[in-house]
């Protein structure tokens, strides 16, 4: 009996030693923080790392057709979610086609490789018109290679957005990092960016380009070109030309696609003053454009 009142006396006093040690004693030490959860495009603070591959790239119009070629069922299934989860998050629509699509998508079940790591997929622009305001996109092609094993369809998001005109995050935790990992995400700063591009208008932008004139006696001479910077064909328009602020001639104009321009070039047109001082061109649309203030140019005669 007196063993097992010693023993015991023992384990109280190992224990309560014990506890001396692990609350008096100090240990290794511990810094709390929180996890990096920045998944925007820039790490910057200011976001100063350019996302598109050019300034300002858009589709002419933000709804959007789309044709899926040779693909499996999986790959489809992942690029028709990748269309929902980008028209849920900006102003962008997409529909399918047949023919004359904005974007086509094909698939390559041939594995890649490209730095010692295999390539998911390949995507972006096929054409673009470069304009003062916008370079605006005509057509893209998306590459699904390898299905994504994501619950999200990051690969497919990844190219679609490439096909928009962004380029490769230097962000690992954003989706447009070169390498791809399921906890990434698109961040805010590409839907906002797509929704500030997507809210001007699909209008044209009519816009004078190399004007020229010479007077030789009453007979004048002008050069000049009007270009659609716009987002959209224009339609019929007229170019009058005023001396003095007296209509001289008219110009019929064809319809201008986008990144087109129509020159006019004339000689020997005969004006009824021998003396002018101000030559006035007017681009004449009565239609919406981007900003009509530059629809008009003034050319003085040199002193």
């Amino acid at each position: 009996m007196g063993f097992k009142i010693f023993f015991s006396f023992l384990f109280i006093l190992f224990a309560m030693l014990l506890l001396m040690l692990y609350w008096f004693i100090p240990g290794e030490t511990f810094e709390f923080g929180m996890a990096s959860s920045n998944s925007n495009f820039s790490l910057n603070v200011y976001g100063s790392e350019e996302m598109q591959f050019y300034s300002n790239m858009r589709f002419a119009n933000p709804r959007l057709s789309y044709n899926i070629d040779g693909c499996t069922l999986q790959k489809e299934t992942d690029m028709k979610g990748a269309f929902d989860i980008m028209s849920d998050l900006t102003l962008l629509e997409f529909y399918s086609t047949s023919n004359n699509e904005d974007i086509s998508i094909t698939c390559d079940s041939h594995a890649k490789m490209e730095g010692g790591m295999f390539i998911a997929g390949e995507g972006g622009p096929t054409n673009i018109s470069v304009g003062k305001l916008f370079n605006v996109i005509d057509h893209g092609k998306i590459l699904l290679i390898r299905d994504s094993s994501c619950e999200r369809p990051n690969v497919a998001i990844h190219e679609l957005l490439h096909v928009l005109g962004f380029d490769h995050s230097s962000n690992e935790n954003n989706l447009m990092y070169n390498v791809s990992k399921c906890k990434q995400t698109i961040g805010e700063d590409i839907p906002l960016l797509i929704n500030e591009l997507y809210s001007v208008p699909s209008v044209p932008e009519l816009e004078f380009e190399n004007v020229s004139a010479i007077m030789n006696g009453r007979y004048l001479g002008l050069n000049l070109t009007v270009r659609n910077s716009g987002l959209a064909m224009s339609k019929n328009l007229k170019i009058n030309v005023y001396v003095d602020n007296k209509f001289v001639k008219e110009f019929d104009i064809e319809k201008i696609p986008i990144g087109y321009g129509r020159m006019i070039s004339v000689s020997n047109l005969l004006v009824n003053k021998i003396s002018v001082d101000e030559l006035k061109i007017i681009i004449d649309y009565n239609y919406e454009e981007l900003d009509k203030s530059n629809n008009e140019i003034i050319l003085n005669i040199k002193k």
